[in-house]
């Protein structure tokens, strides 16, 4: 894998585009908020509480979002890392609102997951763009 991280560092990057150490913190504490109110939400459908269109959304989610790692540093590919990311935004804003009318905390736990992935995704987008080949 350090082969990969190592083609994703010669990528020409956009001014904004945040130091490497940023990323394990930031995501530690995300996946902390995910486990903790997609597992609430999980919860909830296994009790009955809520049907499966509701859970829905997060399921997505969570496949989009595992295999953002892989297609951007094992396929090297930019423009399905930059396709991945806007399902991961997509599926995080349908799931906010579908879980919402059920458990308004966990819509509100996903503010800084909906921050982080917004700004992820127009860092992918830009990163993409930059290093689109010109043919």
């Amino acid at each position: 894998m350090s082969d990969a991280y190592s083609w994703y560092r010669k990528l020409k990057k956009p001014f904004f585009a945040p130091p490497r150490w940023i990323f394990a913190p930031v995501w530690t504490v995300l996946y902390a908020i995910i486990a903790l109110s997609f597992g609430y939400t999980f919860l909830l459908f296994f009790q009955g509480k809520v049907e499966f269109i509701v859970i829905l959304p997060f399921i997505l989610n969570l496949l989009s979002n595992a295999i953002f790692a892989p297609i951007q540093f094992k396929l090297r590919n930019n423009y399905l890392a930059a396709l991945d990311i806007l399902v991961v935004l997509f599926t995080l804003i349908w799931a906010m609102k579908a879980v919402y009318l059920y458990a308004p905390w966990v819509t509100y736990a996903q503010i800084p997951y909906v921050a982080w992935v917004s700004f992820a995704t127009f860092l992918q987008l830009t990163v993409t763009w930059i290093n689109r080949k010109r043919k």
